[in-house]
């Protein structure tokens, strides 16, 4: 299902939308959880962007799995690409407490019983968890540029 559309790998075309939907939303959860104005701003869209880019992250490890199985068979897999793979394995690690904070954020500044020590640690954690994510779809980026690029480029550099 994840392997190909129109003859194009799905994961080259999905991970586009992973590395812009994955660090706006991280930003939009940091910022909801320590800036209020924001918060009021944009309400529940932060937590249903934190929760929809678990589905997003899983779609795109899924058709990066269906890839990673084509390059076995073919080309073998470089260095760049292992590390790549094993990068993106720790993302949807990383992207659950974002999402689950970003909830438990939304919903604890809605009741007026919330005290202001368990808002600050969710907070903390949020930002520590945004940070997290961005952190590592940067990596992942540049392991998968890496291992898509790099052989072009030291091929066409002699």
């Amino acid at each position: 299902m994840l392997d190909t559309f129109q003859g194009l790998p799905v994961h080259a075309l999905i991970v586009h939308a992973t590395v812009i939907v994955l660090p706006l939303t991280a930003v939009a959860v940091a910022l909801a959880a320590v800036h209020p104005r924001f918060r009021s701003w944009i309400g529940w869209i932060a937590p249903a962007a934190a929760v929809a880019s678990v589905v997003l992250v899983q779609l795109t490890t899924m058709s990066g799995h269906k890839l990673y199985e084509r390059f076995e068979r073919v080309h073998g897999v470089s260095k760049d690409l292992e590390h790549h793979k094993q990068l993106a394995g720790l993302l949807i690690w990383l992207v659950l407490p974002l999402a689950a904070l970003a909830v438990a954020g939304y919903f604890l500044h809605r009741r007026e019983d919330s005290g202001k020590v368990v808002l600050n640690v969710v907070a903390a954690l949020a930002v520590i968890s945004a940070v997290s994510v961005m952190v590592d779809v940067a990596l992942i980026g540049h392991a998968g540029a890496s291992s898509a690029w790099k052989p072009i480029v030291d091929n066409t550099n002699r």
